[in-house]
């Protein structure tokens, strides 16, 4: 598929559609460390800033099961240890009715990762060297977790 009609449908495409389909959407994203203390993250092709890697719940998919795909095909991570529930986030503000299960990993180990249509890139970064450019959200889950803070209730 040519990268560009990726892009638009990812933007334009996904969203309505589960909106329609479904009513109220789940995702998942997981904080995924290394052993050196360094979060995981990924930037898309089709929207700015760095992300925590995740995605959407699959129809008959645990939503551990669904983080753990997720952080496989993203960025070439596998689980040596539990996901631990985070908190559930409403993301009301940005995409009505969807909601955010994040997850903690705190061993991992990568595989052999390249860029795809969907993730331009994937990298650890040491917590006090975070991109300027993360989203408002990953923001507030990182500072949830690195300052160990009550989490809040929005995305």
């Amino acid at each position: 598929m040519h990268p560009l009609l990726y892009k638009f449908l990812s933007r334009f495409g996904q969203q309505p559609y589960a909106r329609l389909m479904r009513g109220k959407t789940l995702g998942v994203r997981v904080a995924a460390f290394d052993s050196e203390g360094s979060v995981m993250l990924v930037k898309h092709t089709y929207s700015p800033g760095w992300i925590l890697p995740g995605g959407g719940v699959e129809k008959g998919e645990m939503l551990h099961e669904a983080g753990l795909r997720e952080i496989r095909e993203e960025a070439g991570l596998i689980a040596e240890g539990p996901l631990v529930l985070h908190g559930i986030f409403s993301n009301e503000a940005v995409f009505p009715g969807d909601f955010v299960c994040t997850y903690v990993l705190r061993h991992c180990r990568r595989e052999d990762w390249r860029p795809n249509l969907e993730i331009a890139d994937a990298q650890f970064f040491a917590p006090d060297r975070l991109p300027e450019d993360m989203t408002a959200g990953t923001r507030r889950r990182l500072d949830e977790i690195l300052h160990d803070q009550s989490p809040s209730v929005e995305w």
